[in-house]
């Protein structure tokens, strides 16, 4: 495979990977880590960006739930939402550096937005916390190799 369509392919993958698509990364990753025919740094950097960049885009569906919020069957009250956003922006914005994990990260993501998470605080968490994964994952992966 030529260097464009794997990288094509892994930040397709790591993008659709964070959004609520069901995807796994971790796999494409590893796959072409063990090749051995890629840049282990460029397809980090591929990854790592198509990751946050999935994220990012969790975080502006949950900023565009708001515009729902005077609806009728929307969850929560104008009073719930405000003591719940206190409440996330004292502690619950440590959260995202678990944007990482599978099944609880997409949503964590989705809720930062709903939250009004600052964008810049949500890319440095997010940033972190997808970063680390992949390196841990690609020294794991070169170790065994």
């Amino acid at each position: 495979m030529i260097d464009i369509a794997a990288y094509g392919v892994m930040f397709a993958s790591a993008f659709l990977a964070a959004t609520v698509f069901p995807a796994q990364s971790e796999l494409v990753l590893i796959g072409f880590l063990t090749a051995g025919e890629h840049s282990v740094a460029g397809m980090l950097l591929v990854a790592s960006i198509g990751n946050v960049l999935g994220s990012v885009v969790n975080y502006y569906l949950g900023v565009g739930l708001q515009s729902f919020r005077s609806r009728r069957w929307f969850p929560a009250s104008e009073a719930q939402l405000a003591r719940a956003r206190t409440f996330y922006h004292r502690w619950g914005r440590w959260s995202l550096l678990l944007a990482w994990t599978p099944v609880i990260g997409d949503p964590l993501t989705v809720i930062a937005g709903v939250m009004r998470e600052p964008l810049w605080s949500f890319l440095v968490l997010v940033t972190l916390s997808k970063v680390s994964r992949y390196l841990a994952l690609a020294a794991i992966t070169l170790q065994v190799v």
